[in-house]
Formats: structure tokens, sequence, C-alpha cells
């Protein structure tokens, strides 16, 4: 059995398709990328707003939400690689010397300071019927569309309409008291995942999947 295999058995989902997950067990999942708010820099009556309407968004939910941030150091090398591409396109001798030292700048300030990025995501969970009863595995099998019946498919895309009535909800919700959210596709989902389970490979990109 390959590292790879072996390590994939520990991963629960299953497949990532229309930028909904399936985990193994059946269950549904979708992320949402929001905005951040500092409600520090806000009045008392705007932070008693903001507050009240946060308050609002989770009373009239009827289903859990997960919220999660997540720290990463700034990968600056694609910089780095636009300014030596620059440099060696720039003719004029002053100017390649300006370049060349802020180069020299950017690299030394990044390795004495740890320049950190933050993302803050909501997962919204969605349950399906054939989950709960225990056929969630073979409901979503792996695979194209094409392995799929019918019947799978039709349950699927009945799936799909309740979780996107959810993500509607939440991200109504936020927008009350100024987030903005986004749901993340298959590509972002897929890099998401591949960047929380390989910590040491946050300069990598995801490997490219075929999607059904």
């Amino acid at each position: 059995m390959s590292k790879g295999t072996a390590t994939q058995q520990f991963v629960p989902i299953e497949r990532i398709r229309d930028g909904i997950i399936t985990l193994k067990n059946g269950e549904l999942r979708a992320i949402l990328i929001t905005s951040s708010l500092n409600i520090a820099l806000k009045s008392e009556d705007e932070q008693s707003a903001i507050l009240l309407q946060y308050q609002n968004l989770l009373n009239s939910l009827e289903f859990p939400i997960q919220m999660f941030a997540e720290s990463r150091r700034l990968n600056i090398k694609p910089y780095l690689d636009l300014l030596e591409e620059r440099e060696t396109k720039v003719t004029e001798d002053l100017l390649k010397i300006q370049i060349h030292e802020y180069i020299g700048f950017i690299k030394k300030f990044a390795e004495e300071t740890n320049i950190m990025t933050k993302h803050f995501f909501i997962v919204i969970p969605y349950l399906p019927f054939d989950a709960v009863t225990g056929g969630g595995s073979s409901f979503f099998s792996m695979g194209g569309s094409s392995s799929r019946t019918p019947a799978e498919e039709e349950a699927f895309n009945a799936s799909r309409i309740q979780i996107e009535q959810r993500i509607s909800t939440v991200i109504q919700g936020l927008e009350r008291f100024g987030v903005r959210a986004q749901r993340l596709g298959t590509e972002e989902a897929v890099e998401l995942f591949y960047k929380l389970f390989n910590p040491g490979e946050q300069d990598r990109s995801a490997p490219v999947i075929q999607q059904s």
C-alpha cells in the first residue's frame, strides 16, 4: 500500500462536487469564506447593533454551523519572482540596482518578521436522509456522474437544494451586520483541504483533480 493511499484512509472526505463536500458517512458540507470585521473600531452604538444582528443570525438558524480561522505564513515567493523578472528586463542601470536592493530588503524583512495572513471560514452541514438511515456511503459513490443511477443523481440534486438554501440564509444574515461571504468552489475547497492536511507544503498548489 502506497503512502498516499494509507494517508487517504484518515481523510473523511469522499468527494467534492460543485463545491459541495461529501463525507464518507454521507453527510454534506459547504464552506463560506468571509470578510473580517474589527468591532473594536466601531462606536458603542455600532457595536451593539452588530452584536444584536449576530445574535439574531444565530437564533434564526435551525442547523449548526462551524466557524474557524486559518492563519498561514504569507508566501512572498510569487512577488519576488515577479520582481526578479522585472529586474532582468530593465535596461537602465540605476533602476536595475534599485530593484535588486528592494528584492534584498523584502527577503531580509520576510526572514526577520513572521508575516501572517488570516482567512475566516464558516462550515455549513447537511445530513441527507440516506446518511441518517445508513445509506450514505453508497448514496454518493466515487467517480463521475455517469457512474450514478438517475435516482442517486436526483437524490444528490435534492440535497444540494437543501444545503444551498442554508448557504443563502447564512450569507444574508452575515450581510446584515457588514460581513461579506462567498461560497468556495470545488477547486478552492480542494486547495483549502490540501493545505490543511499538508501544513508543511504551504508553498505548493494542490494537485489538479478530475472533476465529475
